[in-house]
């Protein structure tokens, strides 16, 4: 039971919490994305100021490891366009040696970085000074030998290579393929597959754009490996659709293997349809079999061999049906919630507004609500569920849907591979929390 609720379940309760108190945020210290690494040891996040914070794990804390700008802001000359340093993805790469490397992407450029630790440096050169001078060689009279002596911890960030100039719109989605050597990028309308190792070209694996812009429908939201075949991936789109291909059929996969669409229900057609059924995130369960996909207003969990509908549907927060109008007004509805699989795929957790985040146990057919804020910030301090009241007489504990603040809003979301310790992130602030066993 990963749920809190009656019959001693599993409770959560507060870890820690990192970022600013103060309500002035600063634009560029808005968290773009959150991402545990393979092993949980390491949890890195992006912000819109193009930096990236990785946080090591001791005694399930996470502590600043190293913080290093990924991005700077650039100006396309030839479109008269900025490009903005925010992060819009990171992903890890399997650790191979002492070292770790990850992806990190803005709208238009994706870089490979390594973080590796030095805690000895070289001393007792021929022909330098201890200051780096070079010596008059007339004066050296006898050869040293060159040693390792122990220094203070230095965490070092290096670039170790770029993937520039492949995207004509915003890199939405990077994913790592299991074959460890390559990786996709997708935008608005292309999906490229890169070599690590080769920065200079990529391969175009599926491309949207019609022939006339005009006649444009949609646009890809997410794109994804799968987590075991690595000729296999998937991509979402606006209208709501999940194509699934596979690269062993063509060198461009515009034609899909499946298409996993769940019909409409007349009854909930509205003028905001589309919109709402536009997907915001998909992900592949940790063993390959379902994937799940977030839109405005639910969680999907589909099977890959059932292609007609979900296995499981999640309404995150039906009460905003209702309020569609005013979300509209105000762009919120335009949001894109990430959501994710905890370590056995038993679990699934998205956000919601009013800092609030939901999780549903599939086993259980369970959910909860809980909220993301300073109040509950003392240390071990057990989350209570939150219920929101759609409508009626309103309950105690209860808040009301015309009281929710559509400011705060929790679109990014991680769970720790193995253990149950999540970090959520509200605007400028990085929570984690863990079950009170941990």
């Amino acid at each position: 039971h990963l749920l809190p609720g009656p019959g001693g379940d599993m409770q959560w309760c507060f870890s820690q919490v990192k970022g600013a108190i103060d309500d002035d945020v600063a634009e560029a210290d808005i968290i773009s994305t959150v991402e545990f690494n393979q092993t949980g040891e390491l949890l890195a996040t992006g912000d819109k100021g193009g930096r990236n914070k990785n946080q090591p794990q001791f005694r399930s804390e996470y502590n600043v490891y190293s913080t290093f700008q990924s991005h700077e802001p650039e100006f396309d000359y030839l479109k008269s366009l900025e490009i903005e340093e925010k992060i819009n993805k990171i992903r890890w790469l399997p650790q191979k040696n002492a070292a770790h490397f990850l992806l990190s992407t803005n709208d238009k450029t994706i870089k490979l970085w390594k973080i590796s630790e030095r805690d000895k440096r070289p001393d007792g050169y021929n022909l330098k000074e201890d200051d780096g001078r070079y010596k008059d060689p007339n004066s050296i009279t006898s050869l040293r030998v060159p040693v390792l002596i122990p220094m203070d911890l230095m965490v070092e960030a290096s670039p170790r290579r770029v993937f520039a100039n492949a995207h004509t719109y915003h890199i939405n989605s990077i994913s790592v393929n299991s074959d460890n050597e390559t990786y996709l990028s997708a935008d608005d309308l292309r999906i490229n597959l890169w070599h690590l190792e080769i920065t200079d070209r990529s391969f175009n694996i599926v491309d949207i754009k019609p022939a006339n812009m005009e006649d444009l429908t949609e646009v890809i939201t997410a794109a994804e490996f799968h987590p075991l075949q690595c000729n296999t991936f998937v991509y979402s789109s606006s209208k709501g659709t999940i194509r699934l291909c596979d690269m062993r059929n063509a060198a461009l996969c515009d034609k899909h293997s499946k298409l996993f669409e769940e019909p409409e229900d007349p009854s909930n057609r509205s003028f905001f349809s589309e919109i709402i059924s536009s997907i915001s995130d998909v992900k592949f369960s940790h063993n390959g079999r379902y994937m799940m996909t977030r839109d405005y207003l639910s969680v999907k969990i589909w099977d890959l061999n059932m292609e007609t509908r979900p296995v499981e549907t999640y309404q995150v927060h039906e009460y905003l049906r209702s309020k569609l109008c005013s979300l509209y007004e105000n762009d919120c509805i335009f949001d894109k919630f990430e959501c994710c699989w905890n370590g056995d795929d038993s679990v699934v957790m998205t956000g919601s507004y009013n800092n609030f985040f939901r999780m549903f146990d599939r086993g259980q057919h369970r959910d909860v609500t809980l909220e993301a804020s300073r109040e509950n910030s003392k240390p071990l301090q057990v989350l209570k569920p939150r219920k929101v009241c759609a409508g009626g007489k309103r309950k105690k504990d209860e808040i009301s849907v015309d009281s929710l603040d559509f400011n705060k809003k929790i679109l990014h979301t991680a769970w720790h591979p193995q253990d149950n310790i999540i970090a959520v992130a509200t605007t400028n602030n990085l929570y984690i929390f863990q079950d009170k066993v941990n």
